[in-house]
């Protein structure tokens, strides 16, 4: 990566729609040369793909959490079989195998209250291979819109 696709890479970031010709002239290049930086940024596989941003609540999800999961035994098996059930669950948005005290970190976004309760019970509690979950409702969300290269 150098300075010219770091800023592509943040264009696209920023509105990853616009065409190609704006996004050249955003960075000061040619269209073709655009063109060519970002199908190349593509095959590098620094851009992995092109995303909505979609709120949350629009989609009766109005409350988030992060729980906190311990399983057992701690084998490569049950982490991979674990990670194949959390993504089959419409609830979770996104989850994290953890190094520490958790072993996963799943991120959820449920109708209410009683919801996460009823996911937790209906989802977690009955599993065999969970031996301990604590939840943490999520208050408030924010995340950078733009993530920069660090070593440019």
């Amino acid at each position: 990566m150098d300075e010219l696709d770091a800023a592509i890479v943040e264009q696209l970031q920023r509105d990853a729609r616009q065409t190609n010709r704006d996004l050249a002239a955003a960075v000061g290049i040619a269209p073709s040369t655009c063109l060519e930086r970002v199908r190349s940024l593509r095959e590098r596989g620094v851009i992995t793909g092109y995303h909505a941003e979609i709120s949350l609540p629009a989609l009766n999800r109005h409350v988030q959490a992060l729980l906190h999961v311990q399983i057992r035994p701690l084998s490569r098996p049950v982490i991979e079989a674990f990670k194949g059930y959390l993504a089959t669950l419409p609830e979770v948005l996104s989850f994290f195998v953890l190094a520490g005290g958790d072993d996963f970190l799943v991120h959820v976004a449920v109708p209410s209250v009683d919801g996460l309760h009823a996911f937790l019970m209906d989802k977690f509690s009955q599993r065999r291979e969970i031996v301990g979950f604590r939840s943490s409702v999520v208050y408030q969300h924010s995340r950078a819109n733009v993530v920069e290269p660090l070593d440019i």
